[in-house]
């Protein structure tokens, strides 16, 4: 079944659903980052300002990472890291001061090199997903700066857990100009 793109009738944090997504199917994916929004991060529109979105994606991606086996020991004694190749966000509803919210992630897909994975924050507070990160991600020798092929054990961990969600009954909402 072809995946359906954030243009395929998907509905804009009205209620609880993100097209045919419930907030219980989300919440049974990894969750690798929860924080309330300190007043800091709001902008003069009066919500959490783009960079602060992506601060928190950013924290739950190195969670993920060490969920994965890319950890600071496995980096320090591989000379190896991950890059970011592409980032896709998409914006569904505002995130206030005070209100709490949780990301959880998906992968879907990997190749020998790189990593295709989303990110779905859900504002815990109002019941809503507030927004999603699609991204691609390389594997990388840290000596020659150049994309390098995931360890045995650590594709294993992604293969692990791309079994898991491939079993999920709704599919992913990819921008579709992402793929590994």
């Amino acid at each position: 079944m072809p995946m359906p793109t954030l243009t395929d009738n998907f509905k804009t944090g009205a209620g609880d659903t993100v097209g045919q997504i419930s907030l219980a199917q989300i919440a049974l994916l990894p969750l690798y980052h929860r924080q309330t929004i300190p007043t800091e991060y709001i902008d003069a529109m009066g919500h959490m300002n783009v960079r602060w979105y992506m601060a928190l994606f950013d924290n739950a991606t190195w969670r993920f990472f060490d969920a994965m086996g890319l950890d600071d020991a496995y980096f320090e004694r591989s000379h190896a890291g991950g890059f970011a190749l592409k980032h896709f966000v998409t914006y569904w509803a505002e995130v206030q001061a005070g209100q709490t919210v949780a990301v959880h992630t998906r992968i879907l897909g990997r190749s020998d090199k790189r990593f295709h994975f989303m990110h779905f924050m859900v504002n815990e507070s109002s019941g809503i997903t507030a927004a999603a990160l699609e991204a691609l991600g390389t594997h990388v020798d840290l000596r020659q700066r150049k994309s390098s092929p995931l360890p045995s054990r650590i594709a294993k961990r992604f293969d692990n857990q791309l079994a898991e969600d491939r079993q999920l009954p709704w599919p992913a909402p990819i921008c579709g100009a992402i793929a590994v």
